[in-house]
């Protein structure tokens, strides 16, 4: 019974081998599919088509696969993006930290200036008025130009001043801008003046002041040297030179920039004063100006005085508020 079945089975595939023409591993599968067709009908079960025929059965490309497909894993969703937090650079900080401090520095700058009234509108002018007024046009001339300085004098006290040049004389005027009255008045003859220095302020060695800038120190009468009492006088007068520095307000605008510039003031002076030793030299004196480029000492050592004054601008007219109880 075996044999027979062997042999039905051997029929079978060349049959299908024909039929089909299907590469051998298609065959193998065919083969086993017969072999358990034949195994059923060997139990009385095996199925025969219409015309008593088996049906081939074609294994497709699913039957090398897996009978059950893998369920697919749902998918993933991307993880979100974090943005990073925006940071200023430090230099943009750092500049927009320099930019407010530099404009809170120029609005107190500006608030401190409006307390000069040199600065309020129609001042300045009055007072040149009123100068020009005490300038005798006979024996001074012409005035050349006009300038606001501050004088240092021996103690490092600081004042305010107004100074002209005119054809013969250097006029140095303390004026009160607010009273508008001329309190004292100076008039050196140009062809007097024998020697002008420039340069940064200095103190002796064991001085306690200091002061910071440049200045200029004309002098009139080189033979003179100051007394030891007017060395040790604070309201001494006769001191054969006068001190110059910058004025406060010089930053207020381009016109007080102009009349506070030192270096301008001092090349008009040394013009004036060569022009006026040729046209009036002085006998026994040697005709023209050296100029200097020196540090200027101020023979002050404590000078408690001249540091409360200078502080609290007392040598200006300022507007110092309401003072009472």
């Amino acid at each position: 019974m075996e044999d027979l079945h062997t042999r039905d089975a051997q029929q079978l595939l060349a049959s299908a081998e024909a039929w089909h023409r299907v590469d051998p591993c298609t065959v193998r599968g065919h083969w086993a599919g017969l072999h358990a067709a034949v195994w059923d009908k060997s139990k009385g079960k095996m199925s025969e088509g219409e015309d008593g025929s088996f049906r081939a059965v074609e294994l497709g490309e699913n039957t090398a696969g897996p009978s059950h497909p893998t369920p697919e894993s749902p998918p993933q969703a991307a993880p979100p993006v974090q943005s990073e937090p925006t940071h200023e650079p430090p230099e943009t900080a750092e500049q927009g930290s320099s930019a407010a401090r530099k404009e809170w520095v120029t609005a107190l700058s500006q608030f401190k200036l409006k307390r000069f009234f040199v600065l309020r509108p129609g001042t300045l002018e009055h007072a040149l008025e009123d100068i020009r007024a005490l300038v005798n046009q006979q024996e001074d001339g012409d005035v050349q130009s006009v300038w606001l300085l501050a004088e240092v004098d021996h103690w490092n006290n600081e004042r305010e001043r107004v100074v002209m040049i005119t054809d013969n004389t250097l006029v140095i005027c303390k004026y009160d801008f607010m009273m508008f009255n001329c309190e004292q008045i100076l008039k050196v003859p140009l062809n007097f003046v024998d020697r002008v220095s420039h340069g940064a302020f200095v103190f002796p060695p064991r001085s306690l002041l200091s002061r910071e800038g440049r200045g200029l120190r004309i002098f009139w009468d080189r033979m003179r040297e100051p007394s030891f009492s007017s060395r040790w006088n604070p309201f001494a007068k006769d001191y054969p030179f006068a001190t110059f520095t910058y004025h406060p307000v010089r930053n207020a605008d381009e016109k007080f920039a102009a009349l506070c510039e030192l270096d301008d003031f001092r090349e008009q002076l040394v013009q004036a004063c060569q022009n006026a030793h040729a046209k009036e030299p002085v006998p026994g004196k040697a005709n023209g100006v050296i100029v200097l480029n020196q540090p200027l000492v101020i023979e002050a050592y404590v000078g408690l005085m001249s540091f409360i004054g200078n502080q609290n601008k007392l040598g200006y007219c300022l507007a110092r508020g309401n003072i009472g109880f």
